[in-house]
């Protein structure tokens, strides 16, 4: 498994990040393709987008 990819998605559940930008980060940093679009809300959105781009600077911006 990718280091960071497991250290990001660690540290997000430690800091109580919103679940639905863990699996838009998620998702985006391994390129899946995006969830339908009736299942996509604004934190999912954020954490595709971070995720794709590797950002990891965002987290503290969606804690549940």
């Amino acid at each position: 498994m990718n280091k960071e990819y497991y250290d990001a998605t660690t540290k997000m559940e430690e800091m109580g990040v919103n679940p639905e930008y863990i699996q838009g980060w998620q998702g985006g940093y391994l390129l899946n393709p995006e969830r339908e679009e009736q299942r996509v809300n604004d934190a999912y959105n954020a954490g595709y987008e971070d995720g794709k781009a590797h950002n990891v600077d965002n987290f503290g911006n969606w804690k549940a």
